[in-house]
């Protein structure tokens, strides 16, 4: 028979484990999205709304693990349902779907006009967005160590922002450098709205959330948002470009459809991993790890795209470090507390005969 502590031990891992998958997830979105995005635009990709439209059009990559779900639920309940997701929380995802598809277009326009270490310092701006909705909207409480991680790593970000005029590409004039910039803020303070705006949706739902749940939600936000930049791409007429631009593209029209193709799964890793990581933890920590990513993504770039690297870089890269670390430093001690104070109320007297 197992003890207390042995049940308590397995409760931990069973809530850890799509925790930290969800994390490798997100990380894998959050790096290599704006990297093969800025290599669509270096290699001579021009098409904004196509860029956009890639970021949540492998929304059917979602269905494979919803058919799974599915059958192995049919298995034990013929009667099961083919989907769990109820008319209120449908309009709600499809809301988020709308504003997660104009936050899109904002994003590649940026990347577009700013190299990969400018738009991610700039995106990194969101974590204070997210912060400040989280409290608004979701009553997020914030502990001395999550407040000294929004610090350090929106610092990071300010410390970066200190080599942004070097950055700007010769070829591009200095009013479309700043309007890549304000589009780049405009995404980073939109995102910085929609995760918490996920978290409030999970929280109103009037239903039971489940992964598969989160799977339906997520599904449904990257269909509504890639009809809304579907939108764009004909008014934009990005359709019928699309053959001429591969014929153009630098690296062959081969490594064109690879790019879109990849372009399209890279980003959904990003987009199911962020709603995840809200899913198990929070909106805040969703936050504070794609914040955490950037210098990763920094140094990818460094590497890939020969972009400089900085003194101020390093310096960034470090606050970031500590700001995480502070983050998941605070959750072990409230964790720890939640534990010592769980025997606690086991062994308070009950008022029941």
């Amino acid at each position: 028979m197992e003890t207390k502590e042995e049940i308590q031990g397995n409760i931990t891992i069973k809530r850890r484990t799509p925790l930290i998958l969800n994390c490798l997830i997100l990380s894998i979105g959050n790096c290599g999205g704006p990297l093969i995005m800025r290599l669509y635009f270096i290699h001579g990709g021009k098409r904004v709304w196509l860029s956009a439209w890639l970021q949540t059009s492998g929304w059917p990559v979602i269905l494979i693990p919803l058919a799974i779900t599915y059958f192995r639920r049919r298995a034990t309940d013929p009667a099961t349902k083919l989907f769990y997701m109820k008319t209120r929380l449908f309009i709600a995802a499809a809301i988020v779907g709308v504003l997660t598809g104009l936050d899109d277009y904002l994003y590649a326009y940026g990347v577009a006009r700013l190299p990969v270490s400018t738009s991610s310092l700039i995106i990194a701006t969101q974590l204070a967005f997210t912060a400040g909705f989280a409290f608004l909207l979701v009553k997020q409480k914030f502990s001395y160590y999550s407040i000294n991680a929004v610090v350090l790593l929106t610092t990071g970000a300010g410390v970066l922002a200190m080599h942004t005029r070097s950055d700007k590409p010769a070829h591009e004039s200095s009013r479309e450098y700043m309007m890549g910039f304000v589009m780049t803020l405009g995404a980073a303070a939109l995102y910085g709205l929609i995760l918490p705006l996920v978290e409030l949706t999970y929280k109103k739902s009037r239903q039971e959330i489940s992964y598969t749940l989160v799977m339906e939600i997520q599904m449904i936000m990257c269909l509504l948002a890639t009809v809304f930049c579907t939108l764009g791409m004909l008014i934009n007429k990005d359709f019928q470009a699309i053959p001429r631009e591969a014929r153009n593209f630098e690296l062959g029209d081969a490594k064109y459809y690879q790019v879109v193709v990849w372009s399209a799964i890279i980003w959904q890793c990003f987009f199911l991993g962020a709603i995840g990581v809200i899913f198990c933890a929070s909106s805040l920590l969703s936050g504070i790890l794609i914040a955490l990513l950037l210098p990763a993504t920094e140094i990818l770039a460094v590497i890939f795209f020969q972009e400089k690297f900085q003194a101020e870089k390093g310096v960034a890269l470090g606050l970031s470090l500590w700001g995480f670390v502070s983050y998941f430093y605070g959750e072990m001690k409230e964790n720890k507390k939640k534990k010592l104070a769980a025997p606690e109320t086991l062994m308070a007297p009950s008022n029941n005969p």
